[in-house]
């Protein structure tokens, strides 16, 4: 996409507030043509007042020019509210578009993407774009009619000067255009040096219990300090590009201004132009020099505002998830089960599948356990359920329909997770627990809690069911947050039940009353159980054994523990170093 075709795209973000932007682009039509007043007056101020005596003009045009300062303040101050509307409206915007397709893009995305960047995207460049939106344009439109303005007025004074002035403009113009070429380079590679910026900060805040208990803070601030010091020289260069290229246009500016004081001196000496005719000639060039550098810095925010706009619209156009295929059918309940059908499952980058020819049937209220080693694809396999990812061979049925023939918001509200990696939000308890079931009573979410056993440690917060928790849960112990995070899936009360290491982070005692809730939480749903530790599956109808992304082995645990392969491998490491940590325990 050219820079003409992403400037226009981001003018589209201007249309729904056309009026107020054509009332700002008036108000500044008439800023400019009242600075052409301006130097029109100084030929009758100098002539009329200082060298003819006109006492009638010694008393008008002091009161004219206070009131074409007033007329100008008026409209100066229309175009600076009218613009700031329109810029924060289209701020609004186009931010709120991005963020929707954001959270529209699949998993895949995000996986390869850190938050910290496509924050950047979303902050600094989304305000680099709304400022060439509006502001620049409202600059160009300014200017350009100020420069005409006084070049109507030089023209009047003596076309001849005119003339001469004429040649600093296509000097002028081709250095902005050089320029502007390498600001635009500098301003993409600023805005992503950004993005690592915000990256790494980002990183550092979120792990920085870890980084403290490891006196970690000063490599820490060296790491940012090298990103820091990146966007500095990215930025430092780009200042000073746009510095070279300002001091160049004012040099020809300059260059101009003495060729006319060099002829239009010779004039008046000669008789041919009064001294008030070059003096406004001259007020006029000057005028008309100021709105030239001005376009040169707007041309300096377009480069950066159309950088920011190609990273923008990078996203915006990939493809997001479809939640409406074309013929999809709505998921009502699941009745029959789900069946794998060889499923693999590459990742992009990576040589080795995660998944490879998964064969595999699930009846309707079955609980079936996948175990294996870390790294042997258990979390990749249930993702594919909810089509976090989609198979890169074989096909997944729900039903006996394949996966891609469900409406994919259908599909997912069938589903309740409960991972290992708890996700909670800087928002209060209820709120938490009613994030997958929109308009749920309290009555409801408070019986969610009591059969998650939570109840009695959220009356015991501040304000209850109404205590902000902090980002992540950070205010609660990793016992707490789990089993808030079970009484959300017990509250959206789901037929496809995930649970991956969902007692993990709890206690024996803990652990205990959550089996207990789990185990009525499980019945008569299908549900898929990720344990490492294999005490906590033994009970399943089936067993899966997963290894380097391969089902090896399936059955009860009895059936598995008799065949004395891998499960019982597994299972008799677990179990040796649970009687050591035992013995161990009984020693102190």
């Amino acid at each position: 996409m050219s820079g003409i075709d992403r400037f226009r795209r981001l003018l589209r973000y201007v249309k729904p507030y056309r009026g107020r932007f054509i009332g700002a682009l008036a108000c500044s039509g008439m800023v400019a043509l009242l600075s052409g007043v301006y130097a029109w007056l100084a030929k009758p101020v100098l002539d009329g007042i200082f060298i003819e005596k006109n006492e009638h003009l010694w008393l008008l045009l002091p009161v004219a020019l206070i009131g074409v300062a007033a007329c100008k303040a008026l409209f100066s101050y229309g175009v600076g509210y009218l613009m700031a509307y329109v810029t924060n409206r289209i701020v609004a915007d186009i931010r709120q578009e991005l963020v929707q397709h954001l959270v529209r893009l699949p998993v895949g995305f995000h996986d390869a993407n850190t938050s910290g960047r496509l924050v950047s995207r979303v902050i600094n460049d989304v305000n680099l774009m709304a400022g060439a939106a509006s502001n620049v344009l409202k600059d160009i439109f300014q200017n350009v009619l100020t420069f005409v303005a006084m070049v109507g007025v030089i023209f009047y004074q003596n076309w001849k000067l005119a003339a001469i002035s004429a040649v600093v403009i296509p000097l002028s113009a081709a250095t902005m255009v050089r320029i502007g070429k390498r600001l635009r380079k500098l301003a993409m590679s600023g805005q992503e040096q950004m993005g690592n910026l915000s990256s790494r900060l980002q990183e550092t805040l979120a792990g920085i219990k870890m980084v403290k208990a490891f006196g970690r803070e000063d490599a820490e601030a060296a790491r940012f300090k090298e990103y820091n010091n990146a966007f500095l020289a990215t930025t430092l260069k780009a200042n000073q590009v746009w510095s070279i290229g300002s001091s160049h246009i004012e040099v020809i500016g300059v260059i101009g201004v003495a060729g006319i004081i060099w002829y239009g001196g010779y004039l008046v000496i000669h008789g041919d132009m009064t001294p008030g005719s070059l003096f406004s000639f001259m007020a006029a060039m000057l005028m008309a020099y100021t709105p030239i550098r001005k376009l040169s810095g707007a041309n300096n925010i377009i480069q950066q505002a159309l950088a920011a706009a190609e990273r923008v619209y990078d996203v915006m156009d990939l493809p997001p998830e479809r939640l409406q295929e074309p013929g999809a059918v709505p998921l009502e309940k699941i009745g029959i089960g789900v069946e794998f059908q060889g499923v693999s499952l590459r990742y992009d980058n990576h040589a080795v599948p995660a998944l490879a020819g998964i064969d595999l049937s699930i009846k309707a209220g079955e609980v079936v356990a996948l175990v294996g080693s870390s790294g042997s694809g258990k979390t990749t396999l249930i993702s594919l359920l909810p089509r976090f990812y989609e198979p890169t061979e074989g096909r997944i049925l729900l039903d006996g329909r394949p996966l891609t023939e469900y409406q994919l918001q259908s599909l997912r509200a069938q589903i309740g997770v409960v991972s290992q990696d708890v996700v909670l939000f800087d928002d209060t308890v209820k709120n938490n627990l009613a994030f997958g079931r929109a308009g749920a009573t309290m009555v409801e979410i408070e019986r969610a809690a009591k059969a998650a056993y939570a109840h009695d440690f959220i009356v015991r917060l501040p304000q209850g069911y109404d205590t902000v928790i902090g980002e992540r849960g950070v205010k609660l112990s990793g016992g707490e947050r789990q089993r808030l995070a079970i009484a959300r899936a017990i509250l959206r009360d789901p037929p496809l039940l995930i649970l991956d290491e969902a007692t993990s982070a709890l206690d024996t005692e803990s652990e205990r009353m959550v089996q207990l809730a789990l185990a009525n939480l499980m019945k008569n749903r299908t549900t898929l159980v990720i344990a490492h530790r294999l005490s906590t599956v033994q009970n399943a109808d089936r067993i899966v054994v997963l290894n380097r992304g391969s089902i090896v082995e399936m059955g009860t645990h009895e059936e598995l523990l008799r065949r004395r392969g891998l499960y019982h491998r597994l299972y008799t490491m677990q179990f040796h170093d649970i009687i050591s940590e035992s013995m161990t325990r009984a020693e102190y």
